[in-house]
């Protein structure tokens, strides 16, 4: 591929081919800090990828910056917001990725199409309320929200663009005598005292947003940002055009005193109340495309004023204000200051109750200090057995305590370990040494040369070692020795899916064009294939029940999953549930006859394969959730910013959450794939961003 050029303002005569393992297809979009692109992941899953221009990536403070920028965006969570698939703030370029969402910008739309109709307005207030919950609860201030970072998609608005973040704990300050923002869509203080905004800023920009999206211009109008700048501290809004029953509400949300305004809590139950037959119909927008880039408003940095201003309709000269204020343009950019508030949630509170005669108590441990990332946990022999980058442990899972700890070097895990022939079996990244540990003590009772397998898969008591060539050997876990090797069909090395209680293995691969799915069932314990069959469209298998095998149905182009399949290999039927809405990277799980799917926006749905029907449906706001598991009586998923949901399997209902345990290192590292929960008994143990792992019963959640 030939590298991509772009002659528009900012960006680099010459783009890049790729950013980290992403190939980039085209440009979106650049601005003063960067170029946004469209790309794809290898598994064809569309995603927009933010390339910092090169001379900010030769600066350390703007690198400083931008790990902040990753951080931010991480930390939001909900189903308006564009979620973080991947980033690397350490590259020569530095990078983010996001999940594409089709739909033009709010401002696009408005110049296309003129002013918004009363009902999507009305969805377009209760979205952006949602997402302001959302990126609030998690201690994050957009501090640039205005229509050009408000994305149309069918599903409802999208807010983007979250620039650069700064945490409570950072020593990244806003330079004394600046200020940035787009001065139609500031609140009031952030001309006042720009270090002491909050999240009240964001909800007077929604005010904003709503009186352009109403009437195609903003509640203070002119050409001068000067002028408006003055207006936004000292003028009432021009409300003309603004629907009446939205009018007051809009109104509240622009008040120049923070405390006036309403949160985003307040405003989604006041639209109840303005209409009841809150409209939820989609906005079905036109596809967004590479050859329209939005037209960015103009932004301003402001020197700080060294007297505080006067309170509203206090007459003031304007000149005296533009006097005392040196803004200086900055055209264009895609910066957005971003300001975290307010410090770690703490551990959760409270026990949940008793398991047995005696009680069982909630539990919060961090066993491994000197290690970073997330641990990944899974339960046998008795304890709840562990990996973090580094390091192999064993906690006791009554109430958390370390019961030993094996370090394994700069090891890392992409998976839990595994109980396997009586052993501990942490299943190691390709080319890592295999090792088999005493559950007891955690010593090495085997070790194998891992430098000639690709990957491997615990199935029962045999470790399926697969090898570069096609070559699978089956190991015995107890003793470490050979049981078989031998090609398997199909092209390339092959991988392997194994379920809990299922004793066989399955090998799928996808025919070239996305068509068709070959599925092998194979005998781990002898390598002998048991059954072999080739089954419509692009299949990826997530579980067994009853005898049946079930499958994901995903866009051979897109990856979204269009489908659930159940295969039954005794009577070779096969069995198509088409979901109502395609659903975009999705984890599923299987309970019986029902298939419980978690996209990666946050919809969770339960789908029956044999009545063929979805059951329910749940916004959850949770955005690239782990993988669900589930017992008789809930599902349960962890999110992001490390809350663990559980949620009603027969209603699809919130039954409960923990607390979010994020911690503050997280600017470096983006976890492609979050740990899933691990249940046993009664009880469910969960890990978070901040190196903690918990517990909690499972029974309660309510009590979380």
């Amino acid at each position: 591929m030939a590298p991509q050029h772009n002659s528009g303002a900012g960006a680099e005569a010459e783009l890049p081919e790729y950013a980290g393992h992403y190939r980039l297809e085209s440009c979106l979009g650049s601005g003063g800090m960067g170029v946004v692109h469209l790309a794809r992941s290898t598994s064809g899953m569309k995603l927009a990828v933010k390339v910092v221009h090169a001379e900010f990536a030769k600066d350390p403070e703007f690198r400083g910056r931008f790990r902040q920028e990753v951080a931010a965006a991480r930390r939001v969570s909900g189903a308006f917001t564009a979620s973080v698939v991947d980033a690397d703030p350490e590259a020569e370029r530095p990078w983010m990725a996001t999940l594409f969402i089709p739909g033009p910008t709010l401002s696009d739309h408005v110049k296309r199409n003129g002013p918004m109709p009363p009902a999507q307005l009305r969805r377009l207030m209760a979205g952006l309320a949602e997402a302001m919950r959302d990126i609030h609860r998690v201690g994050v201030v957009h501090r640039d929200l205005k229509p050009s970072n408000v994305l149309l998609a069918e599903d409802g608005p999208k807010v983007i663009d979250f620039g650069i973040s700064r945490p409570k704990d950072s020593e990244l300050r806003t330079e004394t005598g600046k200020l940035i923002g787009t001065p139609p869509f500031m609140a009031p203080e952030q001309f006042r005292r720009p270090r002491e905004v909050g999240p009240a800023a964001d909800v007077f920009a929604l005010g904003s947003v709503l009186v352009h999206a109403s009437t195609g211009r903003g509640p203070f109008d002119s050409d001068s940002p000067y002028v408006v700048a003055y207006q936004v501290v000292h003028d009432e809004p021009d409300l003309t055009g603004v629907p009446e029953d939205l009018a007051p509400l809009v109104l509240r949300c622009l008040a120049k005193e923070p405390e006036d305004r309403p949160t985003p809590d307040e405003l989604m139950r006041e639209l109840r109340s303005v209409s009841a037959s809150y409209d939820t119909q989609a906005f079905i927008p036109a596809q967004r495309t590479g050859d329209v880039p939005p037209v960015p408003e103009p932004r301003v940095e402001e020197a700080e004023e060294p007297e505080q201003p006067p309170k509203r309709r206090r007459p003031r000269a304007r000149a005296l204000l533009l006097a005392g204020a040196a803004l200086v343009l900055v055209a264009g950019g895609v910066l957005a200051s971003v300001q975290l508030l307010g410090g770690e949630p703490g551990p959760a509170k409270g026990s949940a109750s008793p398991t047995s005669p005696t009680a069982f108590h909630a539990w919060t441990a961090k066993p491994v200090s000197d290690s970073k990332g997330q641990a990944r946990c899974s339960y046998g022999a008795g304890k709840l057995l562990c990996t973090r980058p580094g390091a192999v442990f064993a906690l006791d899972p009554t109430d958390g305590e370390l019961l030993w700890r094996h370090s394994v070097g700069t090891t890392q895990y992409s998976a839990p370990p595994v109980v396997s022939g009586g052993l501990v079996q942490p299943l190691a990244d390709h080319g890592r040494r295999l090792e088999a540990l005493d559950p007891a003590s955690g010593k090495v009772r085997w070790t194998r040369n891992g430098l000639a397998y690709e990957s491997v898969q615990r199935v029962g008591s045999v470790l399926l070692l697969t090898h570069a060539d096609g070559t699978v050997t089956g190991i015995d876990s107890a003793s470490g020795g050979a049981l078989w090797s031998r090609s398997m069909p199909g092209a390339g090395p092959p991988t392997f899916h194994s379920f809990t209680g299922d004793p066989l293995a399955y090998l799928t691969s996808v025919s070239s064009d996305g068509a068709r799915t070959r599925v092998i069932a194979v005998d781990p314990v002898t390598g002998d294939v048991r059954w072999d069959v080739r089954l419509d469209g692009s299949l990826q298998a997530v579980g067994t029940a009853g005898g049946s095998v079930f499958f994901l149905a995903d866009d051979p182009v897109y990856g979204d999953t269009q489908a659930v399949v159940r295969y039954d290999p005794r009577s070779r039927s096969t069995h198509r549930v088409t979901l109502p809405v395609r659903r975009p990277s999705a984890h599923a799980t299987v309970h019986g006859d029902v298939v419980y799917l978690l996209a990666a926006g946050g919809s969770l749905e339960a789908v029956d394969t044999t009545s063929g029907k979805q059951l329910w449906n749940l916004e959850t706001s949770v955005s690239r959730g782990s993988a669900p598991v589930v017992d008789d009586g809930h599902v349960y998923f962890s999110a992001p910013d490390g809350r663990l949901l559980a949620v009603d399997a027969r209603k699809g209902t919130l039954a409960g959450q923990t607390p979010a345990r994020l911690g503050t290192d997280t600017g470096q590292t983006v976890t492609a794939a979050l740990p899933q929960p691990v249940l046993a008994d009664t009880h469910i143990y969960a890990t978070a961003p901040d190196g903690t792992v918990f517990a909690v019963d499972a029974r309660k959640p309510a009590d979380w």
